[in-house]
């Protein structure tokens, strides 16, 4: 693995003849066998791109997900997806229709067998698979059994774990869990967010990392970011309980962010996913501009332990603009690696 590894933070656009393009939820185009097979094509469709860009730990791109979170509960026993109700969700910053968990929890069957093993059977690359988080899972469902956020939340880690097992089986060597809820919920990150997060690794040997973020470039959130002021210092509060964690890495947003990155030190001892590539906008990088934060970053961290990636998931972006800012977060690393080796 080269210096500066390259790697994207979780989702990709879908090809228009698969989703409706440009949202976030996007309908898909078709259903039955046609569906499944689309799904395949645009998982080897999302590998190949990147390995033409140059990305080091490549992902399946979400591509046979709807949502980052639904994507997993439509596998779980005890959820009424007919039963939906309009919740705030992320301490309100936005409503959302949510299913309602209406008994015990438990899988129904595997959840993500059939990409991870088609990407693993068509990369030679390190692969990652990103899975959602317990805090933003219990932040997306509304409850009508458990009537407790923790209980839910290791009840949910625990079906979490039981498919992180079977992806590091399927030969998946990065596990990601995607904890935007992280970033608002500071107070309970250390009461029972990390705890949670502990309970879905238990037992894995191959990397595990935690993504949390501001948020997709949609409206909502860049509502939310403008009301944050000139320096966004939330992480302050989580960093430290996350470098003491067993959590292998952690991803954050750096790019046109207003996270200080000196912060990045409170984060000794992980690895660090540095976002590089902003998705919030659809300006493409420079390679110059995506090498020059990964230069800031080792003032702050040492070489060996940042990878460059990207600030969030790509889904909501036009699929051309998605794939010219990965060009550019591989050729900045290259860069990158010429003058900071």
């Amino acid at each position: 693995m080269p210096l500066f590894p390259t790697t994207i933070a979780g989702s990709l656009p879908k090809p228009a003849w698969l989703a409706e393009p440009n949202r976030l939820w996007p309908p898909w185009r078709l259903s039955g066998a046609a569906l499944e097979d689309a799904k395949r094509d645009a998982t080897l469709l999302a590998l190949k791109l990147q390995e033409d860009c140059g990305i080091d730990i490549v992902s399946d791109g979400e591509e046979s997900r709807q949502h980052f979170v639904h994507g997993f509960l439509e596998s779980v026993d005890g959820i009424d997806f007919a039963r939906k109700v309009e919740i705030g969700i992320r301490a309100d910053r936005y409503k959302a229709m949510v299913p309602t968990v209406t008994s015990a929890l438990r899988l129904k069957s595997r959840v993500h067998a059939r990409e991870a093993r088609l990407a693993r059977a068509h990369t030679r690359r390190k692969l990652k698979f990103t899975l959602p988080g317990p805090m933003t899972i219990v932040d997306t469902v509304a409850d009508a059994h458990y009537g407790d956020r923790v209980k839910m939340a290791m009840a949910f880690a625990d079906l979490l774990n039981t498919e992180a097992r079977a992806l590091e089986a399927d030969g998946v060597d990065v596990i990601q869990f995607d904890e935007p809820a992280f970033n608002v919920y500071l107070r309970e990150v250390e009461e029972w967010g990390i705890d949670a997060l502990h309970r879905a690794i238990e037992g894995l040997t191959c990397t595990t990392a935690v993504h949390i973020c501001y948020g997709y470039g949609i409206k909502a959130n860049l509502d939310w970011k403008a009301t944050l002021g000139s320096e966004w210092r939330q992480y302050e509060a989580i960093f430290p309980a996350l470098a003491r964690s067993r959590i292998g890495q952690v991803s954050v947003e750096c790019r046109n962010s207003r996270v200080p990155i000196a912060l990045l030190k409170l984060l000794h001892g992980k690895e660090v996913q540095v976002g590089v590539i902003d998705v919030a906008n659809e300006q493409v990088e420079t390679a110059d501009e995506v090498a020059a934060v990964i230069g800031e970053a080792t003032n702050y961290l040492p070489k060996e332990a940042i990878i460059a990636g990207t600030n969030c998931g790509m889904a909501p972006m036009r699929w051309d603009v998605a794939f010219a800012k990965l060009a550019a977060l591989g050729k900045g690393a290259e860069l990158a690696r010429k003058r900071f080796q």
